[in-house]
């Protein structure tokens, strides 16, 4: 405090200073000029004692002004200074005071944990003393249970754990079969679900498609046209082609044959040309049979392309592109089977993402699975297989050639996606409406389901239902017990897969039962 108003005062003694020597450099100034003046020179004596006068007058006044302010200032300043002094004061109080409080607690608290201690050191006493007694008591019960039972404490032990362990083994069976029934239950749902999903998304139109082609003539004259003198045109024809031409007693009309679609469709344009046109002779058949030609070659790609398009899928060599295409004109069991791939890889697709698999690769397997059926006529091997060599040679990937080759189980599926390549060829080709076959096909099916039913020993009938995608077998109680008939059941559905060829899948219902008839009278 004493250093701060010292220098406030040593701040206004300076003040003071300097403005008396202004005022006395003002004054002899003046007093300068005065005696400059020669006329005036008294005059200016009084004026410059006056002047003197009023400036020492004035400089006094000043210096009491000045002191009486720098007072007030000093002032100010002490009173501040002592202000905060008080309230640092204050502040170290009221810390000192909690901090003596909590020494306090802390304290309390210490003294309370060392009264806690000794009590629980004196309860570990007296447990300990328990834990003892208990031992000794224990130890003489048993000796008197060994006396009673006549068994020592390591048989009486084995005993036990063997009683438990029989107990545990039926329980953990009861257990583990409760679990299969629920996730099997768990999985029809999944799987019902996931496939209804599926076939409501990628459902496609039904079938019309068959292996001849009829082709109508204006009138019965045309038919002997195109026969030709001799026969020569339709020799033409069919050499070109490699379709026969059937002229039968159906007017007004032409059937073409083939198991190659694209040939018979080749052959039907050019008869339509030919017919158009009315100039029937071997040249002009082998000109429009070529203009046909060209014409298939673009309608297979332009299918193709529009499969991809539609399936969503790209990157295929131009050869497997036109290859596909051709599946157009092929069919299976009535069924097209472009149309078939189509169909089989939008469920794929469904599948895959419903299980969160790989939904591209399932697609392109998916679409890609029956393209061997176009090359099968040139090599002596199943469709899948031939498929799959004829995709490797176009540098597809392995993942979708084992999904093209394993959709029969020629080969062993390595991928989820190849086992949905095979459902979903399963499921389009069992939907209702998919797939049709002749009455005479139908029927020699169910001769032949019921003949391999009755070939098995203790069958009394069997009956093929629902279009012959069930078969019911009544056996005989007395020969066969149950679980014979369950193995039975096994054998037939394995028997039937080994030796015939069918779409979709047939369900085998074995049928035991045992009747006691009586009469009262």
């Amino acid at each position: 405090m004493d250093y701060i108003l010292g220098v406030g005062l040593g701040i206004i003694g300076l003040s003071i200073i300097f403005a008396v020597l202004y005022k006395k450099s003002v004054i002899d100034k003046k007093i300068e000029e005065l005696k400059n003046m020669e006329d005036e020179q008294l005059k200016g004596k009084i004026k410059a004692k006056e002047i003197i006068k009023n400036a020492e007058a004035e400089a006094l006044i000043t210096k009491k002004d000045i002191e009486l302010k720098a007072k007030e200032i000093a002032y100010q300043i002490k009173e501040e200074a002592e202000k905060e002094i008080k309230a640092s004061k204050n502040e170290i109080l009221q810390k000192e005071l909690r901090i003596t409080r909590k020494e306090e607690n802390i304290d309390n608290k210490l003294e309370k944990l060392e009264q806690k201690n000794l009590e629980l050191d004196k309860k570990e006493e007296e447990l300990q003393e328990k834990i003892s007694e208990a031992e000794a008591l224990k130890l003489k019960e048993e000796e008197e249970l060994e006396k009673i039972s006549g068994l020592s404490k390591n048989d009486a032990k084995e005993l036990l754990i063997s009683k438990l362990k029989d107990s545990l083994t039926h329980e953990t069976a009861l257990a583990i079969k409760e679990y299969e029934a629920r996730l099997q239950e768990t999985k029809e749902d999944m799987a019902k679900r996931i496939i209804s999903t599926a076939i409501g998304k990628a459902a496609s139109e039904y079938v019309v498609d068959s292996t001849v082609s009829v082709v109508n003539l204006p009138n019965d004259e045309m038919k002997g046209r195109i026969i030709g003198r001799e026969g020569r045109n339709i020799r033409t024809i069919e050499s070109l082609t490699g379709v026969d031409v059937i002229i039968d007693d159906t007017p007004e009309a032409v059937v073409l044959s083939s198991y190659d679609g694209v040939k018979r469709e080749i052959a039907r344009r050019a008869i339509d040309k030919l017919i158009s046109d009315g100039r029937i002779h071997p040249g002009k058949i082998e000109e429009l049979v070529n203009k046909a030609r060209k014409e298939i070659e673009k309608d297979v790609i332009d299918a193709g392309e529009q499969a991809l398009l539609e399936v969503g899928i790209q990157g295929l060599h131009p050869e497997v592109v036109k290859t596909l295409g051709k599946l157009k004109y092929r069919t299976s069991y009535g069924q097209n089977v472009l149309v078939h791939s189509i169909e089989v890889a939008k469920l794929c697709g469904v599948l895959a993402a419903e299980l969160g698999c790989n939904v591209k690769l399932a697609k392109r397997g998916g679409l890609l699975h029956d393209i061997g059926k176009v090359l099968d006529h040139e090599t002596e091997s199943s469709h899948a297989i031939i498929g799959g060599e004829f995709l490797r040679k176009f540098g597809e990937k392995e993942d979708v050639i084992n999904a093209v080759m394993g959709h029969h189980n020629e080969v062993d599926k390595k991928t989820v996606e190849a086992v949905l390549v095979q459902a979903a060829d399963a499921v389009s080709a069992s939907r209702p409406g998919s797939r049709r076959e002749t009455l005479s096909a139908y029927l020699k099916r169910l001769a032949s389901l019921e003949e391999i039913a009755n070939s098995f020993k203790g069958v009394e009938s069997s009956y093929a239902i629902q279009a012959g995608r069930e078969m019911r077998i009544v056996v005989n109680p007395e020969t066969i017990s149950d679980d014979e008939a369950i193995i039975m059941a096994r054998d037939m559905a394995k028997k039937i897969e080994d030796t015939m060829q069918y779409p979709g899948q047939i369900k085998v219902t074995i049928l035991r039962e045992t009747r006691a008839t009586e009469y009262a009278r």
